[in-house]
């Protein structure tokens, strides 16, 4: 199996890893690199982390309208730690299905993780837009990955590490 040429969601883990270079990092694999260790650092944790998203897309699934079309900066970053220690980072009140799929920690929720919120604070700085942060466990992640086909960016798999 060779990662980078297999696809996933309609596309390989090579061309969404450049895509998130280009759009997020402006180009640039260190600043990805770093992005990617100062997540690792802080949430040891987590199984899987992975990127969601126009940023892997290059456009807005509601709309269509490319990454960043309401000016630099303006698109997030959807960051989903997946497994069940990262899940338990939630508080009950910050989940769409308790103990399984947390809601984003975001602008709009910023006290459902507190551990979190550091973290999302070091990313927004390094990266100079909005980063959203949710759990899930594996499944959930089968479910929208693989059957339903909506691409995603693996940054971190500890499984492979095993």
């Amino acid at each position: 199996m060779n990662e980078a040429t297999d696809e996933q969601g309609g596309t390989t883990e090579e061309e969404k890893r450049q895509n998130v270079i280009r759009l997020v990092f402006g180009g640039r694999p260190e600043e990805f690199e770093l992005f990617r260790r100062a997540i690792r650092a802080a949430v040891p944790e987590a199984e899987r982390v992975v990127v969601r998203g126009s940023a892997v897309t290059g456009h807005r699934w509601n709309d269509g309208a490319p990454f960043d079309a309401d000016g630099p900066g303006t698109s997030d970053v959807d960051l989903t730690l997946v497994g069940p220690r990262v899940v338990d980072l939630f508080k009950l009140t910050g989940f769409f299905v308790p103990g399984v799929h947390s809601r984003p920690l975001s602008d709009d929720d910023p006290d459902i993780a507190p551990t979190l919120v550091t973290l999302r604070r070091r990313l927004v700085d390094m990266v100079k837009r909005p980063v959203n942060i949710q759990a899930t466990l594996d499944f959930v992640m089968y479910l929208r990955g693989d059957l339903l086909g909506q691409p995603y960016l693996t940054l971190i798999d500890e499984r492979d590490a095993a």
